[in-house]
């Protein structure tokens, strides 16, 4: 089995860093591996061990048990604190009603004091959400306005959020006095210790209700399914994301919504192959054309140009069309080229008549072949 890594690692955060930094650095990693998004054959294990790193760092009490155990104080299988009758497992010991966390049992054993812990009961923003769509290649070139369809939780315009009638109903919560947690003490052969979990009374939010809202039935919010218009950019790439804001996961104690990333996903073209802002192609030229010289029209994304094809053109030549790629989404006044690969045409069947001209094309030659050039100066 694979060693894990280090959880700080993962995020890319300092083992000093604080709650909002590790969980912005967990968001944008999320949103860079998420399997809707990032097609990579690893992205979703990536993003299965960005998930686990931040359970663990995001929780007061797991996190100061890996800060003094490493991975250990979670491995089921490891004799210290694994498996069964020791603490591991995320489940385990870790907060919610009525359980305790990795701290208050450490810190009973090895001498440490009573901890407080105080939930945060103000507005809070919801997470962010990610979807995928997907385009045409000569849309993502030229831009478009795409309907899609989302379902989402938005706050009740009556409430604003607060799940009551009216302000005046809305009290502080006696059981916890609106800290939104309670402490028990509990004796163990071991010494004291102090547990804390959500106030039961007010479920965490340090308020209780005395009239629900009539609109919401208390919720704080209603579920809408709508259809939105998305605007695509012209020069938008595979992968590239677009943010709607508040169409996430909805916030909490009254707090705004979370923003909706889309990220496109860009059906290929049976001809034009993009890189970055460029383009390329390749085009059948015949031998004739290619040795006398000839002019052509040649597709772009932005139609026909007209294109000299030198002559004696070889195969394999690239010519390159300034201009002629893809615009910058984010810059519009750069513009990519496009590249043209030109596949010189030899024919399999030749009629009477073409054989002929060949034959006397042939002996116009009178140096010999190429290959009898190439021979006469061959030395081992």
């Amino acid at each position: 089995m694979a060693e894990k890594r280090d959880y700080y690692e993962v995020l890319g955060v300092d083992k000093n860093a604080s709650a909002d930094e590790i969980k912005k650095a967990y968001r944008k990693l999320a949103k860079k591996y998420h399997p809707d998004v990032n097609k990579a054959p690893d992205a979703e294990e990536k993003f299965k061990e960005v998930q686990e790193a931040y359970e663990v760092l995001s929780d007061d009490d797991k996190k100061a048990a890996y800060d003094r155990y490493g991975h250990a104080a979670f491995d089921q299988n490891a004799g210290g604190f694994g498996g069964a009758g020791g603490f591991g497992g995320f489940g385990g010991f870790g907060g919610g009603a009525g359980g305790f966390g990795f701290d208050d049992i450490f810190e009973s054993f090895f001498g440490g004091g009573p901890r407080t812990n105080t939930r945060n009961t103000g507005p809070m923003k919801g997470e962010d959400r990610t979807m995928s769509v997907e385009i045409d290649f000569m849309d993502a070139i030229k831009g478009l306005q795409k309907d899609i369809k989302i379902n989402y939780d938005e706050q009740c315009p009556h409430c604003h959020g607060s799940g009551a009638n009216t302000p005046n109903d809305i009290s502080t919560c006696t059981r916890c006095n609106g800290t939104g947690t309670v402490r028990t003490q509990q004796r163990t052969a071991f010494g004291t210790y102090v547990a804390t979990s959500a106030c039961p009374d007010c479920n965490g939010t340090g308020k209780k209700i005395t009239v629900p809202c009539s609109h919401c039935h208390g919720n704080g919010y209603i579920n809408k399914s709508s259809t939105i218009t998305l605007n695509i950019p012209a020069g938008i790439n595979e992968g590239n994301l677009i943010r709607v804001k508040g169409k996430g996961e909805r916030g909490i104690n009254g707090g705004e919504n979370g923003d909706l990333f889309v990220g496109v996903h860009i059906r290929p073209h049976k001809y034009f192959i993009r890189q970055g802002d460029d383009i390329y192609m390749t085009i059948p030229v015949s031998a004739v054309d290619a040795a006398l010289g000839c002019k052509i029209d040649v597709p772009t994304v932005y139609g026909d140009v007209s294109v000299d094809i030198p002559q004696g053109t070889q195969p394999g030549t690239t010519l390159r069309l300034r201009g002629k790629g893809v615009k910058n989404y984010r810059n519009n006044s750069r513009v990519g080229n496009q590249f043209v690969k030109v596949d010189v045409q030899i024919p399999k069947h030749l009629t009477g008549k073409e054989k002929d001209l060949y034959t006397q094309l042939r002996n116009l030659n009178n140096k010999g072949s190429i290959f009898d050039q190439f021979k006469k100066n061959f030395k081992f």
